[in-house]
């Protein structure tokens, strides 16, 4: 067999393996990836090998059975909080140092918060404040520089009561109001 023959041999070896690779891929992303990690599964074969149950949906159950840092559970919940009208309350979580809590909140109507945490223990009263401004909604993520408390006052300067639908998903103990 000549060299050129070889190097073709090799090339025709190379352009199946890459097909195969993809072919592969391709199935893999069908049949796991898809039922997995958005519960879709076109092929029926994600759900016949029971990887449907591994999809977390977002916000439905209180407690997912794997430990956090620091021993906290990590857990996903869902509250309506209601302002009184002219009236302020805080809603808290405690949190690890370096742990994330990510959060959805809407209202009836614009409010008034300030997000801030305060350290573990700390009796001056210092607290550190990650944003406020007057909205009726907001979310993302936030990784908090210290163990204690930490979530959200708001203020209802209405002469109507607010509700709150707050979700999170973290590592994190709720307080709730305080």
């Amino acid at each position: 067999m000549s060299e050129r023959d070889e190097t073709a041999q090799a090339k025709i070896g190379l352009i199946k393996a890459v097909i195969f690779s993809l072919l592969l891929a391709i199935g893999i992303f069908f049949t796991i990836v898809l039922p997995t990690e958005f519960g879709i599964d076109p092929t029926g074969v994600g759900a016949m090998l029971g990887l449907d149950v591994l999809r977390v949906e977002e916000y439905h159950s209180d407690i997912i059975s794997r430990p956090g840092e620091g021993g906290l559970l990590f857990r996903q919940d869902e509250v309506e909080i209601l302002i009184p009208a002219n009236e302020g309350l805080e809603y808290k979580f405690f949190l690890d140092m370096h742990a994330s809590l990510t959060y959805d909140w809407n209202s009836s109507a614009s409010l008034y918060f300030d997000m801030h945490g305060e350290p573990d223990g700390d009796a001056s009263g210092y607290f550190e404040s990650y944003g406020e401004a007057s909205v009726d909604k907001m979310s993302g993520s936030i990784t908090v520089p210290f163990a204690g408390s930490h979530g959200w006052y708001w203020r209802n300067d209405t002469d109507k009561e607010i509700i709150v639908n707050l979700k999170t998903l973290g590592n994190y103990e709720v307080i709730g109001l305080k």
